[in-house]
């Protein structure tokens, strides 16, 4: 649809509906004499220009998107009883935001970052939001830590400046960060465009079936555009003379009708397998090895139709992993834990309390039935039903069926570490990641790397930061080490 064919004819009106005579002067007293109060028109406006903005997102404020399709591709009956993974060949519709972590809303696309790959399944049993990132494994593995991790990768307080003093004393002293900065500062750390990306769900998630068995998942999103990244030095270039370049390459690929897609797989774990399976599966920081529980292709996902107004669509867009529908559920994942309350509540300060009512974030299929009303924004919706439960007034009642199986707990309360496996280890997937790399890749690494890790402005924080790659892999450490120390002299 062209963008004229959304012009409105007739008179200019306010708010209101009233036509707006003048639109080019503002009333005055007299030829040349101050604005007056009673030029309505004059002071809508302006006033709600100052109101145009939103506070950003604190992360992932730079985003793109895009509406599509999911299509089942696999029978997966055996595993969830999710209905839009029902039956081989249904599609669900779906809304995808791209975003950079740590930028803020006018950053540049093109910049060393891990990228958000939030999805919104449109289904007929409500929404299923699958937040994820383009890598499979995250910086910490606790969501306490997380506001304190953004807080580095931020402008300090100070010199209102990302400090690379900042980044590298807070990974240097978080070991687990080690496996996530190694795929950051690899190639992938820039990906060419938004198309030539995976996505993972990252965390762990719980599928269920009819019968009440449960296993746990995990999300893969393999671009069938295949992979494409930036160099340093190409991305730097990019930056400057076009900093929307993601943005713009994928809006126009979709305009073109090229349409982007990626084959969806997941790696399904028995329940039973948990407990002593040689790593914490919960744990962020760590990938499932394909050996293990070697991925199975389900379905395909294509983005198809572009946003018709950004801000409506992308800025006010909302996603939550604590939307769920029936056969599908968290697990034990503490980042995963912490992001159920933090999402939710991040929209609800920064887009309102209804944000839900917003045209991209609505339920298709189904009808929003809930008790919650009023609010900013609230459209009455509801209009004199009642808003409590029970009622005998047929209102909404509830089903009696847990959307997800429950997970055995034991033991007493308090600050606990995860429960430790055989394999627990900082580092040996670091190392893994390494040794998969070509000889090229890691000379790319470690220059990345090293053009960080020299800026720092202390001997222990650089020496800390290179000992934990060191950890990872005795050659890693000793070639990153000699580049540090090349380039801090």
């Amino acid at each position: 649809m062209t963008q004229e064919a959304h012009v409105t004819q007739g008179p200019l009106t306010t708010e209101a509906g009233a036509p707006v005579a003048d639109n080019q002067n503002s009333e005055t007293a007299g030829v040349g004499g101050p604005v007056l109060v009673q030029d309505q028109a004059l002071l809508e406006k302006l006033a709600h220009f100052n109101r145009e903005r939103i506070p950003e997102r604190i992360v992932h404020a730079r985003g793109a998107g895009a509406y599509g399709t999911f299509t089942l591709t696999r029978d997966v009956s055996q595993w969830t009883r999710a209905k839009f993974l029902s039956e081989v060949g249904k599609q669900t519709e779906t809304f995808l935001r791209f975003s950079t972590v740590a930028g803020n809303l006018g950053s540049a696309d093109a910049v060393r970052d891990p990228r958000g790959f939030a999805l919104k399944f449109y289904t007929e049993e409500g929404n299923y939001d699958l937040v994820g990132n383009n890598t499979p494994v995250f910086f910490i593995k606790d969501a306490i830590k997380f506001p304190d991790f953004i807080h580095t990768q931020k402008r300090d307080p100070y010199t209102g400046s990302q400090e690379a003093d900042n980044v590298w004393d807070f990974w240097g002293l978080s070991p687990e960060s080690t496996h996530q900065v190694t795929w950051l500062f690899g190639d992938r750390g820039i990906p060419a465009t938004l198309r030539h990306m995976n996505g993972y769900g990252s965390h762990t998630y719980q599928w269920n079936n009819e019968a009440g068995e449960a296993f746990w998942v995990k999300y893969h999103f393999k671009t069938d555009q295949g992979i494409k990244n930036l160099t340093t030095e190409d991305a730097n270039q990019l930056s400057g003379m076009d900093p929307d370049s993601h943005q713009r390459d994928l809006r126009e690929s979709i305009e073109r009708g090229d349409f982007p897609s990626w084959t969806v797989q997941v790696q399904v774990m028995p329940a039973a397998d948990a407990a002593n399976y040689r790593f914490n599966p919960f744990d962020l920081t760590k990938v499932w090895p394909h050996e293990d529980y070697p991925p199975v292709e389900i379905g395909k996902l294509e983005l198809n139709r572009n946003p018709e107004n950004i801000f409506a669509e992308v800025e006010q867009s909302i996603f939550s992993p604590a939307h769920f529908v029936p056969g599908i559920g968290p697990s034990p994942d503490k980042m995963l834990q912490g992001r159920l309350f933090a999402y939710g509540d991040a929209h609800r300060y920064r887009v309102g309390i209804n944000a839900d009512h917003l045209p991209v974030n609505r339920p298709h299929a189904t009808e929003a039935r809930t008790n919650s009303r009023d609010g900013a924004l609230y459209d009455g919706r509801h209009a004199g039903s009642k808003n409590y439960e029970p009622n005998s007034f047929g209102g909404p009642f509830q089903t009696d069926k847990p959307m997800w199986q429950p997970t055995p707990v034991t033991g007493a309360t308090g600050n606990h570490e995860a429960p430790s496996h055989a394999e627990d280890n900082d580092f040996v997937q670091a190392g893994d990641l390494y040794r998969m790399l070509s000889e090229d890749e890691k000379g790319r690494l470690i220059d990345n790397l090293a053009g960080f890790i020299s800026k720092v402005s202390r001997d222990d924080i650089a020496e800390r930061a290179v000992n934990n790659f060191r950890q990872a892999d005795g050659d890693f450490g000793k070639r990153l080490d000699t580049a540090v120390q090349a380039l801090r002299g």
